[in-house]
């Protein structure tokens, strides 16, 4: 029974994340909610050892917030929140690497996850608003605030003092040892559950107040599709766009998706056991595998040929990454069966960014040109 619900938790969170392109804001919700309750679903229904639980919960977060970062470029049409989710995603990427590294807490504090929230933030304004209205103060003013009053207290809270709120609210709030179960909790102190329950009820009717009362009309019916009343890009000018950049070979989208890749592969690496390559190994292994992919997709598109579906070339990509891997194994003689299965997940990691990458990045060049 423990591997059932193991299974089905790193499923869902792996899965989830897939939806974010096309429905940003739920199914972002939902990677949170996900990543917020699969520890105490492991403490309350298995008797896993989740010792360095923390190295998976950090490097599937790190995979949900890339995924959100790719469909950046896909969706959003403010100039100005992109490059600011660009800054607040690397930065948090970086802290990650370098607390991955040397395992000093304090780094997740000193680098805060604000993107995930201020991408919520945006998409919440989406569902009713055109965001191109947002302007530049407001922006930087949100992402202020989240990582100031939201991030820093609740980075502190789980990193740092690395308090668990489940045992807290047991604890602390309804009074009962962290070992007793949510109904010998509520139990103890049901008024708890009943301030909880007017708290919310309150919450809500002031949040329709604001929606209704102090923001601006909305400028469309409420929608959580990404692709629903989202100003066109041309298809043509699109293809255009991908055509000229597999003119240049050596260019900033390939320096950009050596780095993005090459990080989140630093952080995934962490947590799988018995992996002791290097970083800087690492790093390389897969700044070759994405030249690799980048001369082999700019030949393809140079020759007149197109890719089609987003699935059809994950499915291409993902064949010559394991060639190019299996190759490598055979040559090298480093796969045993443990590495190969460490190596199938770093296949399987570097093809998915790097495809909706090449797919999403001619989308915003050509929205945003000029």
């Amino acid at each position: 029974m423990d591997g059932v619900i193991l299974a089905a938790v790193i499923t869902a969170r792996v899965a989830v994340p897939l939806a974010i392109p096309r429905f940003p804001l739920p199914a972002m919700l939902a990677a949170l909610v996900i990543d917020g309750i699969d520890q105490t679903i492991f403490q309350t229904f298995t008797s896993l050892d989740l010792t360095g639980y923390q190295a998976y919960d950090k490097a599937l977060d790190v995979y949900y917030l890339s995924i959100a970062y790719v469909a950046t470029l896909r969706n959003w049409t403010n100039l100005t929140a992109y490059s600011v989710s660009r800054f607040l995603y690397y930065y948090r990427l970086i802290g990650v690497v370098l607390f991955e590294l040397t395992q000093v807490r304090l780094l997740l504090l000193v680098f805060p996850n604000t993107f995930e929230y201020f991408f919520d933030f945006y998409e919440a304004v989406r569902t009713r608003w055109d965001p191109r209205r947002m302007s530049r103060g407001l922006l930087i003013g949100a992402a202020a605030f989240i990582w100031i009053f939201i991030k820093l207290p609740q980075e502190w809270w789980i990193h740092v003092a690395q308090l668990d709120m489940t045992d807290f609210l047991k604890e602390e709030v309804f009074g009962v040892p962290a070992e007793s179960s949510w109904i010998d909790a509520v139990t103890a102190k049901p008024t708890v559950v009943v301030v909880a329950l007017a708290v919310v009820v309150l919450l809500g009717v002031l949040g329709w107040w604001l929606l209704t009362r102090r923001l601006p009309p909305a400028d469309r019916p409420f929608t959580l599709d990404a692709d629903s009343q989202q100003p066109a890009v041309d298809k043509v000018a699109i293809r255009r766009r991908r055509d000229r950049m597999a003119q240049t070979f050596l260019d900033r989208e390939l320096i950009e998706k050596i780095v993005l890749v090459a990080f989140v592969s630093v952080i995934f690496a962490q947590m799988l056991p018995g992996d002791d390559e290097s970083a800087l190994g690492i790093a390389i292994g897969v700044g070759l595998v994405i030249v690799v992919n980048t001369a082999v997709s700019e030949w393809v598109i140079r020759r007149g040929q197109r890719w089609g579906s987003v699935m059809r070339q994950f499915g291409l990509m993902l064949a010559l990454n394991l060639a190019i891997v299996g190759v490598a194994g055979i040559v090298l003689r480093l796969l045993s069966a443990e590495p190969f299965q460490h190596a199938l997940v770093f296949v399987l990691l570097l093809t998915l960014i790097v495809t909706l990458y090449d797919r999403y990045r001619p989308v915003h060049l050509t929205r945003f040109s000029r």
